[in-house]
């Protein structure tokens, strides 16, 4: 993984912001991004270029019943705070890695229906006057004491019957907690909600698209937003859930939304005729005490290819044409770097970052992208897929060095008609399909260095005053490079993919950095994901130190290979694996397509469980397995279960004949 060096790197305190000492994280790291601009940035420099070999693993906790491990942790006075796949959360001692609570939202109990909406994924906790803050995925929001696990309150974010997933981590300002919500896909109108910190009490509420004419009346933003929309919208859903980066403005008084895609379906469908399907894929500015509607920029108007707009928004000054603005800066999916005064929600810059063939350039007098031709005509192949050029893993910017790091992806994706799922990848070059490690340069709006991964989805970065990137990837590597250069430094290798982005902390003296491993999460869905690791791998939370000499229990490195189970005994229906194979379409996203699992569930094909069809319908049916995430599918019949065995029970036989041929 070699750096190349794209332009010569000098002087860049002459034409960035200057740097501030309040920028980014001190001793502790109290919220998602580090500081409340989300920068993902530690201004501690005990750990740095020049002593960077003498980083070694301090001590490591395992959490056994995890699976995906994707949100970044917290460190608030000595204690370490993270999520698990279903929003546990977990303090541990920031000097011993030992636990010292847990407390478990216990969705499989409280809404077991809820496991089977979403794979099972959580982004973190916030904190903020001794309290800490979670979102389970079923819509409660939890309030917990940060000394002892003890619930505080818990208020229900959803109306009854809803079904929209929620796995964002909150955000914590003026006593106040906000979350927002997923499930676009699927039709849900979006929105945040601010609630009492104390109390739970709800603050004000902010749709992210419009609802029915009667709903819209008398709201000027909503009433602008229909403008947008034709037909009854309404009634087929609209989307836009902003279920990830809402970012608080100190400076401002301001809050920051980025919204998610419009409903999955085809423009013409959802909103016949045109429309720009606002506030959809857009960043949205609101006023932080009343939640009213004060500015929108908007990225893909009339979105076609699932280009959402939620991933991370950071808060930055930089010194542009003489003077010094207050900027909002994003990688979002659809492979532009945007640069807009928050202010005023104009757009200052916005180049490509990686490989974006959907539009030319964006238009900076309209904002708007000038698409290329054909792209919303039959049979267009388009880069970045869905997946994004960027998705929700953190990047990082360095007020030092001027530089934002990204965890980039490159895939192009070919579409049969406009506006429907893509029906296959597409590879052009030898970055297709694979991650890297990018140094932008927002101010001239150039990449300054790249570092090319071999896999494609990896973790998120962390940047710190030591003139150090810190990125986990998807091969088990934490790696720490250098921030000017990009030239790699040091790695240690974590026994497990990671998908979490790294913190760092002080704790008696010492600065720690910290990351989990746990590789999962939308990882399990495709191929293209895929690794070679095992669900049985331990997950942990891991922490580093200058002259650490803890270590590791040995780890395999990842395999592909299918260690099938099959009984030649059993015979397989052909009909019933077709039946099976259908019904597997609600098994995927945790167990992989085509039964190949990436890790954040069992492969099985090498399941004991799945050898007996008494022990599937134990599980499957009668949810045998709900405390540690398997969902209980009890709508399904014996007969259906049956089905879904003959599938398994069909591709192990393949999977074992493939590897030992007759």
């Amino acid at each position: 993984m070699s750096a190349q060096i794209v332009f010569a790197f000098c002087c860049l305190s002459c034409c960035v912001a200057a740097y501030a000492s309040d920028v980014g994280a001190g001793k502790n790291w109290v919220t998602h991004g580090g500081d409340t601009d989300e920068t993902n940035y530690s201004r501690l420099k005990a750990i740095d270029t020049g002593n960077i070999d003498r980083l070694g693993l301090a001590w490591s906790m395992d959490v056994p019943s995890e699976a995906a491990l994707a949100g970044t942790p917290l460190a608030v006075d000595g204690v370490v705070y993270f999520t698990g796949d279903h929003a546990a959360i977990y303090a541990v001692d920031a000097l011993s890695g030992k636990l010292r609570w847990k407390f478990d939202p216990k969705v499989w109990e409280y809404h077991p229906a809820a496991l089977t909406w979403h794979y099972g994924v959580n982004h973190g906790v916030a904190y903020a006057d001794g309290r800490l803050f979670v979102l389970a995925m079923d819509g409660r929001l939890f309030a917990v004491s940060a000394r002892d696990g003890r619930e505080l309150w818990h208020v229900d974010t959803l109306p009854p019957g809803d079904k929209r997933y929620m796995n964002g981590a909150p955000r914590v300002f003026k006593g106040k907690v906000v979350i927002g919500n997923g499930g676009g896909d699927d039709g849900a109108r979006g929105y945040v909600t601010a609630y009492d910190a104390a109390t739970g009490q709800e603050r004000w509420r902010f749709y992210v698209a419009p609802g029915s004419p009667q709903e819209n009346q008398g709201d000027p933003a909503m009433e602008r937003a229909a403008a947008t929309w034709s037909g009854e919208y309404w009634k087929t859903g609209t989307g836009g859930g902003p279920w990830d980066s809402i970012v608080y403005d100190t400076a401002l008084n301001q809050i920051y939304l980025g919204t998610g895609n419009p409903a999955g379906t085809p423009p013409d469908v959802r909103s016949p005729g045109s429309g720009d399907n606002l506030y959809t894929c857009s960043i949205v500015a609101l006023n932080a005490d009343s939640g009213k509607y004060v500015w929108h920029y908007q990225l893909n108007p009339r979105d076609a290819w699932d280009y959402d707009a939620t991933e991370q928004i950071t808060l930055a000054d930089l010194v542009m044409d003489g003077r010094r603005r207050k900027v909002l800066v994003q990688a979002p999916k659809n492979g532009f770097f945007y640069v807009i005064d928050r202010k005023s929600g104009q757009l200052l810059s916005a180049q490509k970052y990686g490989k974006a063939t959907w539009a030319d350039r964006i238009d900076l007098q309209s904002g708007r992208p000038v698409e290329a031709a054909h792209i919303r005509e039959p049979d267009a192949d388009l880069w970045p897929s869905a997946n994004g050029a960027h998705s929700w893993q953190a990047m990082s910017y360095n007020p030092r060095t001027g530089l934002v790091y990204i965890p980039a992806m490159q895939l192009g994706v070919h579409f049969d008609h406009p506006g429907g799922m893509g029906s296959r990848i597409v590879r052009a070059d030898d970055r297709d399909g694979r991650g890297a490690l990018i140094a932008w340069d927002p101010l001239h709006a150039r990449q300054a260095w790249y570092v090319q991964h071999q896999q494609f989805f990896n973790g998120g970065t962390l940047s710190t005053a030591g003139n150090l990137v810190f990125q986990g990837t998807a091969d088990g590597y934490l790696s720490a490079y250098d921030a000017t250069s990009g030239k790699r430094l040091w790695h240690f290798y974590a026994g497990l993919g990671i998908i979490s982005a790294p913190i760092s902390y002080t704790a008696g003296g010492r600065q720690y950095v910290s990351v989990l491993t746990g590789y999962g999460a939308s990882a399990g869905a495709s191929s293209l994901m895929r690794v070679g690791w095992r669900f049985t791998t331990p997950r942990r939370l891991l922490a580093f130190a200058l002259d650490g000499k803890a270590s590791l229990p040995s780890a395999a490195m990842p395999d592909l290979t299918v260690h099938a189970l099959d009984d030649p005994s059993i015979a397989i229906d052909p009909v019933q694996v077709e039946a099976g194979a259908r019904l597997y379409a609600r098994c995927r996203n945790c167990h992989g397509g085509d039964l190949a699992s990436a890790g954040s569930a069992p492969d099985l094909r090498e399941s004991p469980v799945a050898m007996s069809m008494d022990n599937l319908w134990t599980v499957v049916h009668d949810g045998a397995l709900m405390p540690m995430g398997m969902p209980r599918f009890d709508d399904l019949t014996r007969e259906q279960v049956a089905q879904l065995f003959s599938f398994i029970r069909n591709g192990a036989r393949k999977a074992s004949v493939e590897r030992n041929p007759p």
